[in-house]
């Protein structure tokens, strides 16, 4: 048997709603003669008759009034089906594959996916931890939809970059240690360091702060986790230089922070294509520039 037609099926259910086929006509805006043949399309391909039809009003037979039952239910769920994808054109909803580092998804993303969340409950994001570099890649190459990365992004065809906010750079060292106020390239490149691994841009910013003032910076140890970071720190296994993410950070007892001279600053963007700019990844957009820390 060929497809059923929605159609056809519209039409049957309108047929048990208002009680004749010419009523039903009426209100779906069909010559009378359409809804026959209709019904008779039906009734020829399930081999059963579904209506009773003679001077008064047309009455389901007993398989009309089952098979009417299973029609609702099919032009409810054809209703649904074209409603999302309407919401979804609209922006409405959809999913939205976002990529950031660990400490932008733990110290950033949790404000602005609490607000999307209440502003557009129907936008769902997926997170992939990826550095900047591999983000950018992913955006050029459509297999992810947003990235906050670490700025300055080298141009990239189809990708659009905007400025999201900067947090400074402190370094953070065991308490246990004498450390003046402020701490230089000089005074940190004597001591062990934990910095993130050279594929990061947090490793090559604090490698050029280290080079401007003629220093090289020799890690004892690199990680990409933040936080282990800090647990080798607290741990005083040595010190690390780190973005000031939390707005108001809880540290362990064991870690104090101090100040860089020259000051440091870590710099991020959102980065999506060009060709996405509207939908469920403005939305997401929109929800972290609301939450970025203002310009200092």
């Amino acid at each position: 048997m060929r497809e059923l037609s929605l159609d056809h099926l519209r039409t049957l259910v309108a047929i048990a709603d208002l009680g004749s086929l010419a009523a039903a006509a009426r209100a779906l805006h069909l010559a009378p003669p359409t809804v026959t043949v209709h019904i008779a399309d039906l009734e020829s391909r399930l081999a059963g008759q579904l209506l009773v039809r003679g001077r008064g009003p047309a009455v389901p037979t007993a398989l009309g009034e089952r098979f009417i039952a299973r029609a609702r239910r099919l032009l409810a769920d054809a209703d649904d089906a074209v409603e999302d994808v309407r919401r979804q054109l609209a922006g409405q909803t959809g999913r939205v594959r976002v990529g950031a580092s660990t400490g932008v998804i733990a110290h950033l993303l949790p404000q602005a996916l609490e607000r999307l969340a209440r502003d557009h409950p129907g936008v769902e994001v997926h997170v992939q931890v990826l550095t900047s570099q591999e983000s950018m890649n992913r955006l050029a190459a459509g297999s992810l939809d947003l990235a906050i990365v670490a700025l300055p992004q080298p141009d990239m065809r189809g990708v659009r970059v905007t400025a999201l906010r900067r947090d400074p750079v402190l370094a953070f060292l065991p308490a246990s240690w004498e450390a003046p106020k402020r701490l230089t390239p000089a005074w940190l490149a004597q001591r062990p360091l934990i910095l993130n691994d050279a594929s990061t841009r947090l490793y090559r910013l604090t490698a050029e702060w280290f080079a401007a003032a003629g220093e090289h910076c020799r890690p004892r140890i690199e990680l990409n986790y933040n936080d282990a970071i800090r647990t080798l720190v607290a741990a005083g296994y040595g010190a690390a230089l780190l973005p000031q993410e939390a707005r108001e950070p809880l540290l362990d007892a064991r870690i104090v922070t101090r100040p860089l001279m020259p000051a440091l600053w870590r710099k991020l963007g959102v980065a999506l294509r060009e060709n996405d700019l509207g939908g469920p990844t403005a939305f997401v957009r929109q929800a972290l520039l609301a939450d970025a820390a203002p310009p200092r």
